[in-house]
This record gives C-alpha cells, structure tokens and sequence, in this order.
C-alpha cells in the first residue's frame, strides 16, 4: 500500500509560481509511472502532467506544456510538479497518482492505482 500526500498548493497571483510536492510512504515509488491530476469546481478531473519510473518520459497536458514541469526524486521518495506563469484557469485542486499500469496512458486517471487526498491551488488576477 502507498500513501501519498501532496503539498505546495495556496494562493498565488496570475504570473507566478508554485512547487507542488507529493510525498511517498509505504512502499519505494522508483519502480513507478506518477502523474498529477487536477480537479477545478464543477469540472471534471483532467490530467496535468506524467512522468516515467526513471524520468525518461515526461509528458504534459498541451493547456500546461511550456509552464509546468513534473519531476522526481527516486531518493526522497517524492513527485513534484513546477508550476510557472500560473493563469486563472489553473486553479483547482491537485492530485498526484502513483502506479500507473505498466504500457496504459498517462492521461487516463482510471491507470492509476494510488491517489493522494488533493492541495488546493488558487490563481488571483
């Protein structure tokens, strides 16, 4: 079993940063495929950003290429997802997923079999 919890999120203005970090117990995520979802008011949850066991693969929702960027540390047991020129429309509550089935589609939340409880990210004008 793998527990994860995300953090970072708060209250930022358009144009600026935030680094959002997910944490790892209860089992090494080295061997696997994270990515990190989001989820604003009324709409449906949609992927963010994904990133393979050993970073070789990264890929990124296009509404976010460009402006965020996910990485880990095997090491340290964490997920991180750099977020840059933050716009009103990123706000939404932020979720990291860890072991996604091995060949599935990052993009698709169902591959995932661990979820973290959600940090809140707000984007002011």
């Amino acid at each position: 079993q793998v527990q994860l919890v995300e953090s970072g999120g708060g209250l930022v203005q358009a144009g600026g940063s935030l680094r959002l970090s997910c944490a790892a117990s209860g089992r090494t995520l080295s061997t696997m495929a994270m990515g990190w979802f989001r989820q604003a008011p009324g709409q449906e949850r949609e992927s963010v950003a994904g990133i393979a066991w050993n970073s070789a693969g990264r890929y990124y929702a296009d509404s976010v290429k460009g402006r965020f960027t996910i990485s880990r540390d095997n090491a340290k047991n964490t997920l991180y997802l750099h977020m840059n020129s933050l716009k009103l429309e990123d706000t939404a509550v932020y979720y990291c997923a860890a072991d996604r089935l091995p060949g599935s589609m990052w993009h698709i939340g169902e591959n995932y079999n661990y979820w973290g409880q959600g940090t809140q990210v707000t984007v002011s004008s």
